[in-house]
């Protein structure tokens, strides 16, 4: 089992010569980002905001995002009863830090727009507003949405990771689950209701210098059990995680850290088979779930030297998980999603 080295003061997240200066993880955004201070090349710099915010029957996920040599806008709809989505992802060239990301998740807007499209996310304090339009989502019909998403103080997963082959690339992730949402969606004559006891969103808040090519695996639930918000973030694959893991359970606003999980994709001549059934396993036995697939949101492109295979597989988890008091929380068919992305970027 890990050791995973907790970060307990607030500092600078990188030193003069652009390395970071303590990895490991946190349950809060302790370190200070400060994108003057990176010395990897303002061309490999990347950041982004991303929220998906499910129900169990339907979903949508936004990300704003500036890789500097492009920058990425996209609104995803998933309908899982139907096991349909469609995603557009307006992309441009050289933003270069132009979408004025803040350094912090704790305060400040991001918004981006491009013909026939915008994209906003607000900070109000206790909440975060959600605005997005398209005019030709998907069929040549529009798509609109609001989301509110409630903002308490609530720990989360935060986590600091070098890469061994190279010293001034680094991720710096946080991970909020639990948001509990509303609002709605409206596409194609169809409103997504997202005023339900099941609507719940993540954050996925990331900023560093990433090297170029990349294997990650992720996989995040937010809900409820029991009428207590309850979660997880789990994940692997990329940099140096000598210093921690990602791997984190949520429970009415606390975290409680894991040791290693592995993601058990089934195999198929082969490859993998990712609409079969998955298994998650854990090396201290505290996160131990079957995994039903639903929908495979599958996405590939192959520009040669920039190229990305994604699969983010949603479906139910059953299973258990086990807090730092040793409580044992049991799930079953519970909304969620496991991902495996390739990248040249």
């Amino acid at each position: 089992m890990r050791n995973d080295h907790e970060i307990k003061q607030r500092h600078a997240l990188l030193d003069d010569n652009g390395h970071l200066i303590e990895p490991g993880y946190t349950k809060g955004l302790l370190m200070d980002y400060d994108r003057s201070k990176i010395k990897g090349g303002a061309m490999r710099i990347k950041e982004w905001d991303y929220y998906l915010i499910t129900t169990r029957d339907y979903a949508v996920a936004l990300t704003i995002d500036d890789n500097s040599y492009m920058g990425l806008d996209s609104i995803s709809l998933l309908d899982f009863e139907k096991r349909w989505e469609n995603t557009n992802s307006p992309m441009g060239i050289l933003t270069r830090g132009r979408k004025n990301f803040p350094a912090g998740s704790d305060k400040g807007d991001v918004e981006s727009s491009g013909k026939g499209y915008s994209i906003s996310f607000k900070h109000n304090g206790d909440h975060r507003l959600l605005r997005f339009h398209m005019d030709d989502f998907c069929g040549g019909n529009p798509i609109d949405g609001e989301i509110r998403l409630e903002n308490p103080e609530q720990e989360s997963m935060v986590i600091v990771t070098p890469f061994a082959e190279k010293k001034t690339a680094f991720y710096y992730n946080q991970k909020i689950n639990c948001l509990k949402a509303s609002g709605k969606v409206t596409f194609a004559g169809r409103t997504y209701d997202f005023d339900r006891p099941d609507a719940y969103g993540v954050l996925d808040w990331g900023r560093g210098v990433w090297t170029y090519e990349n294997t990650w695996y992720w996989g995040s639930a937010s809900g409820a059990v029991d009428g207590m918000p309850f979660g997880w973030n789990i994940g692997y694959g990329f940099g140096d995680t000598t210093a921690a893991s990602e791997n984190m359970l949520f429970c009415g606003g606390k975290a409680h850290k894991l040791s290693n999980v592995t993601f058990n994709i089934p195999q198929k001549d082969g490859r993998d088979d990712y609409m079969s059934p998955w298994t998650f396993t854990s090396d201290d036995g505290r996160f131990e779930m079957d995994f039903t697939p639903i929908l495979d949101r599958a996405a590939c492109t192959d520009f040669k030297i920039l190229c990305s295979d994604q699969h983010q597989v949603f479906g139910l988890y059953s299973g258990k998980a086990v807090l730092d008091d040793g409580t044992v929380v049991e799930v079953k068919d519970f909304l969620g999603f496991a991902e495996k992305v390739h990248n040249k970027w």
